[in-house]
């Protein structure tokens, strides 16, 4: 359902922080370098990779709850600079966050927790307009109006993610930055949350930014997937294409990992296992950071990092070996 118009652009996007490694000396971490994407009206852009690649922190970044080291980030044609444009980007972009748990206030109830983003943008003129909004954020989600007196305690974690979905839609945003919202829920209510999301998505016309280390789930639900590697952009492409034809040896590496239900078409596929751990965004290599367990890699590799270039329609990938990579076919069938 995506329209032609970009409503997120990332330009250049830099997050560092300065860690302390001895006696009043700091360095700096780079978790976010150099990166730039957009993101059409109404569309998905799934953003993968392990634990440490920065993909949290951009999204994080893109809505000024970390401030930007550097670059900019553009929203319906307007650059956020100022305190006043992150104010009114804040009414129109939100977040889901990972943890259920940890994401709610023990103290308040589910109607409190709603409707504090309301009260903090003072959307709602009177007390009554303020419970109807409420009643119909929870209906949105599938909650009852009872749960309204309760505490977040007394939910599941698929219901307490239900809440904090349900607060994340009260501002009625145009854009949700979804951080991991189903990794810490069982498998059974996965499928539950993700396909409340493409309903929602479809009623209220929103667009997304879908966080997730679980290819499968990010498949499902993603129109365009990239993937992120030590705080760098490696690929970007349309979701059956990375899954059909994934260009970088690390997106390679990452798709010949999902599990396949079928024992048959399990044993067929390779898995393309890596060498050596992730290094430290501290101590990140020089030049292409994937080199060091890359079976490509040469001393151009070292010595600076590919650029990130069109090398099909709207295929986007960062290697200098793209031609030695393509031969190898990790097209992988998936039901």
């Amino acid at each position: 359902m995506s329209e032609n118009k970009n409503l997120v652009e990332i330009k250049h996007l830099k997050e560092y922080f300065n860690v302390n490694v001895g006696f009043f000396k700091t360095k700096p971490l780079k978790a976010v370098d150099d990166v730039s994407f957009t993101i059409k009206k109404g569309e998905t852009l799934g953003l993968v990779g392990e634990s440490g690649c920065g993909k949290t922190t951009v999204g994080r970044t893109i809505l000024n709850l970390y401030k930007p080291t550097a670059g900019e980030i553009w929203y319906d044609g307007k650059l956020i600079k100022t305190k006043e444009d992150i104010h009114e980007f804040r009414k129109k972009a939100t977040m889901v966050f990972q943890d259920p748990y940890s994401s709610l206030n023990p103290r308040m109830t589910v109607s409190d927790i709603i409707g504090e983003p309301l009260d903090v943008h003072n959307l709602c003129s009177s007390k009554e307009e303020r419970r109807e909004r409420i009643l119909e954020l929870m209906n949105y989600v599938g909650l009852n109006s009872e749960h309204a007196s309760r505490y977040a305690h007394e939910f599941s974690g698929g219901q307490r993610q239900r809440i904090g979905i349900a607060r994340a839609l009260a501002v009625n945003p145009e854009f949700i930055v979804c951080d991991e919202p189903v990794s810490a829920l069982d498998v059974s209510i996965q499928a539950q949350v993700i396909n409340m999301f493409d309903e929602l998505q479809d009623k209220l016309g929103l667009t997304y930014l879908f966080i997730a280390h679980d290819l499968l789930v990010v498949r499902h639900i993603s129109d365009r997937i990239a993937v992120m590697y030590l705080g760098k952009m490696v690929e970007l492409a349309d979701a059956n294409e990375i899954y059909d034809n994934p260009l970088h040896p690390y997106s390679k590496s990452l798709i010949s990992a999902v599990p396949i239900p079928d024992p048959k078409i399990a044993r067929a596929n390779k898995r393309i296992v890596l060498s050596g751990d992730i290094p430290s965004p501290l101590n990140a290599p020089s030049g292409c950071p994937f080199r060091t367990r890359c079976p490509y890699a040469d001393e151009a590799c070292a010595a600076s990092m590919p650029e990130f270039t069109e090398v099909s329609k709207d295929h986007f990938v960062a290697c200098h070996h793209i031609e030695d990579v393509s031969k190898i076919q990790t097209k992988i069938v998936l039901n």
